[in-house]
């Protein structure tokens, strides 16, 4: 299974690309510093030198400025992650 199939994957991937580049304040790369160790222990290349200092709290804060629905759309993408992570360990696990 493509890493693009897994629930998730369009803020994910695109926060790994943003880290990359060395963007660590786009909502993808806060999303990937959130689960950084949980990302790294299942495989993916995760730049660490450019992970923002507590990703939460950010990545809150923007969502406060940008949204009126801040609060439900932190959770949502917080149950996206949780997906993306759970269905990359699933994929690892299984035998191909």
């Amino acid at each position: 299974m493509s890493l693009n199939e897994l629930p998730g994957a369009e803020f994910v991937l695109s926060g790994i690309d943003d880290l990359r580049n060395g963007e660590m304040n786009t909502v993808g790369s806060l999303l990937v510093a959130i689960a950084a160790t949980r990302l790294t222990e299942a495989g993916l290349d995760i730049p660490k030198d450019c992970l923002a200092p507590e990703p939460e709290l950010t990545l809150y804060a923007r969502l406060q400025d940008e949204r009126d629905d801040a609060y439900p759309y932190y959770n949502a993408l917080l149950r996206r992650l949780s997906s993306f992570c759970d269905a990359l360990e699933l994929t690892i696990k299984t035998p191909k």
